[in-house]
Order: C-alpha cells, then structure tokens, then sequence
C-alpha cells in the first residue's frame, strides 16, 4: 500500500511539473518577450523592420497550431533571426509557451 502512495504521489509531481501555467508564464513573457512580441503578442513592427522579418503575431493560426514542445524550443533555441531567450529555463519556457496559448485572435 506504501508503495502504492508514493508511486501515485511521484506520478502526480512529475505531471504537474511536466505542464506550464499559463499564469506564471504571463509575467515571464512581459518581462522577456513583450520587448519584440508586444504585450498582446502583436509582435512589434519597429523590430520585425530593424532584423528585416515579418512577425507572425502569436495569437495567429501560424503559431497556435504550433505544439507546445515546438513554442518551448523556439524560447530556448531560438527560430531563424530570433535567437534562444536568455536566462529561461526549462520550467519557465514551458510556462511562457503555455501563456502564448491563450493569445489567441
């Protein structure tokens, strides 16, 4: 039985860890992706002009179809001209690709 509850136990830690919040991954992306992104992840034209891009807002179909394995290695590697977020870590990648979730148009 005490095997049973610390298995269970285990499982459920390792699953909520394995999942962003949204909620965190708000602050995160203020404070790490809103300077090119926008608040509302508009994406901010100055930006996409200066680096020669055009952004996809993140709320577009283009980005919300994206898996958030995908949107986590966008934030930690890096896509085209857009190079890794520094400082993030897994966890708070995973959060910020969860908040990116709920920018839907």
């Amino acid at each position: 039985m005490k095997t049973i509850v610390i298995g269970t136990l285990s499982l459920i830690v390792t699953v909520g860890l394995a999942y962003g919040s949204a909620a965190e991954g708000k602050g995160l992306y203020g404070t790490k992706c809103a300077a090119c992104h926008g608040a509302n992840g508009e994406g901010k034209a100055a930006i996409g002009k200066a680096f020669g891009v055009t952004m996809a807002p993140l709320g577009s179909k283009e980005v919300q179809s994206m898996s958030d394995a995908d949107i986590k290695k966008v934030i930690l590697s890096g896509k085209g001209k857009m190079k890794p977020v520094a400082g993030v870590t897994e966890k708070q990648a995973d959060d910020i690709a969860a908040f990116v979730k709920t920018l839907k148009e």
